[in-house]
């Protein structure tokens, strides 16, 4: 085929062409970022901090917020370690008499800050039981000594204080608006790997008799708790304290899905006391109540199984002077409802000495309010004057330490005894089979009610020592000689 182009047409076409293709490339640059030409390229980093977050509901940006709140706790204690009873013998010690080396005994756990300002941190009394040194870490691991401002064993609450800026606290929710189903995030210091967080509901609530605490109305959840996350906290999707983390049930030492709280609620009336006096300085109505069953909501005709019956008023009671009877029924304590005899003990065992309470009760089924002023049970009367322990005026009885019974105790206001608050291992009570909180009722057969009596009983008694005892729900004789 001819070509029919002329020389001058090809050059135009063949220009034409060249501008064309610049002008397309300086557009295509245009496009890029300027690049300066003597840097070389840098490599891509990949990594959670150059990486947008996964999209979906996600936990993550309450525990943000959550996180620093909740602290680590180290204690250390020296315990002073057992010798060989070969070395208490006269020969022997004139020989072998060393000195007892005290060991370091380490304990960890966790806790919560609940006032910023002040550094107070919430945790377990069992935590930081007979502590020498108190260690708190908080989450940008930063550690601070920590002072035990005053514990309450009977509820297993302790408050610490640390001196310490840029603290992040948690505000205690109204742990009484809780149900059964709703989510719950548990956060510790399992085994003492570090801060751990885990997922669950609330399985029940109003948990009792356990025979864990001496007051006891537990949180209960599948939320993985496990030694090392007692003291540390139980908390709401949206981040709000609604509990501490105590116990678990567990046979193997570890979470089997079964994990008990103490609500916020309680936790607050104890803190609060602490804060003040270093102590749960608590009071009582005089009074024993127990549950208002469906046998005797039909006796009291009453439609609703609500409240606490009161079985007996003790002679001289606030709860007698302020005119409580027998056959009452305790439906709330100042506005607060009352649905068990256990919720009524709970609910008198957080309120101070000299307070009054607003009691709704119904009596022959009519509604009747009484106000009843808070006083210091028996135990507390004896503590201001008479000692309230006492050594066993008995060799038989050595190495036993007894006392009133306490306020926290399981059978405090059913038995009238003397309480067992320790007995040293090795010991002729030991080796019979006595046990730290157990209740002795009688002494050779001679009924024992105080100190006192068991002294004058101990004094008394013959060759061999006749101990009736209770101990839990159950009774046993116990011979020592």
């Amino acid at each position: 085929m001819t070509d029919t182009l002329t020389p001058g047409l090809r050059t135009r076409l063949l220009l034409a062409f060249i501008i064309l293709f610049l002008l397309s490339a300086c557009g295509q640059r245009a496009d890029r970022p300027p690049q300066p030409a003597t840097t070389p390229a840098q490599p891509s980093v990949s990594g959670p901090a150059s990486l947008p977050p996964l999209t979906g509901y996600s936990l993550a940006p309450m525990l943000e917020k959550v996180l620093p709140a909740v602290v680590n706790i180290s204690t250390q204690s020296t315990v002073r370690a057992r010798r060989n009873p070969l070395l208490d013998d006269p020969f022997f010690r004139h020989f072998f008499d060393l000195p007892e080396a005290p060991r370091q005994a380490q304990n960890l756990g966790s806790g919560v800050i609940v006032d910023a300002q002040a550094g107070y941190v919430l945790t377990n009394h069992h935590v930081v039981e007979n502590a020498d040194e108190i260690t708190i870490t908080l989450r940008d691991s930063r550690s601070f000594r920590a002072k035990l401002v005053g514990a309450d064993p009977d509820t297993d609450l302790a408050l610490l204080q640390i001196e310490a800026d840029r603290l992040t606290a948690l505000e205690l929710a109204d742990s009484d608006r809780l149900r059964v189903g709703d989510f719950t995030v548990a956060i510790g210091n399992p085994f003492g790997l570090g801060q751990t967080v885990t997922y669950g509901i609330i399985s029940a609530l109003g948990r009792s008799d356990l025979g864990i605490e001496g007051y006891e109305n537990f949180i209960q959840t599948d939320a993985s708790i496990n030694p090392g996350n007692s003291g540390g906290a139980l908390v709401t999707l949206e981040g709000q304290l609604i509990g501490i983390n105590t116990a678990i049930i567990g046979p193997a030492g570890g979470n089997v899905g079964i994990g008990f709280a103490i609500p916020s609620n309680m936790a607050r009336d104890v803190m609060t006391q602490l804060r003040e006096h270093g102590e749960v300085r608590r009071g009582q109505l005089g009074v024993l109540v127990q549950d208002l069953t469906p046998e005797l909501a039909q006796a009291f005709n009453l439609k609703d199984r609500q409240g606490a019956v009161v079985a007996q008023v003790m002679a001289g009671s606030p709860a007698e002077k302020a005119g409580v009877r027998a056959g009452d029924i305790v439906l709330a304590v100042n506005g607060r409802a009352v649905h068990s005899a256990n919720a009524l003990r709970n609910a008198i065992g957080m309120l101070r000495r000299g307070a009054t309470v607003a009691l709704d009760l119904l009596r022959e089924g009519k509604p009747l309010k009484l106000n009843v002023r808070i006083e210091a049970i028996p135990a507390q009367r004896a503590a201001a004057g008479e000692p309230r322990r006492s050594g066993p005026a008995s060799n038989r009885l050595a190495g036993v330490e007894l006392g009133e019974i306490e306020a926290g105790h399981p059978l405090a206001g059913q038995e009238q005894g003397v309480q067992v608050y320790a007995v040293e291992p090795g010991s002729a009570a030991g080796r019979a089979g006595l046990r730290e909180g157990d209740i002795i009722l009688s002494i050779d057969r001679r009924r024992v009610r105080s100190v006192k009596e068991a002294e004058a009983a101990l004094r008394a008694a013959g060759e061999r020592l006749l101990l009736h005892v209770r101990r839990g729900e159950g009774a046993l004789f116990i011979v020592i000689r």
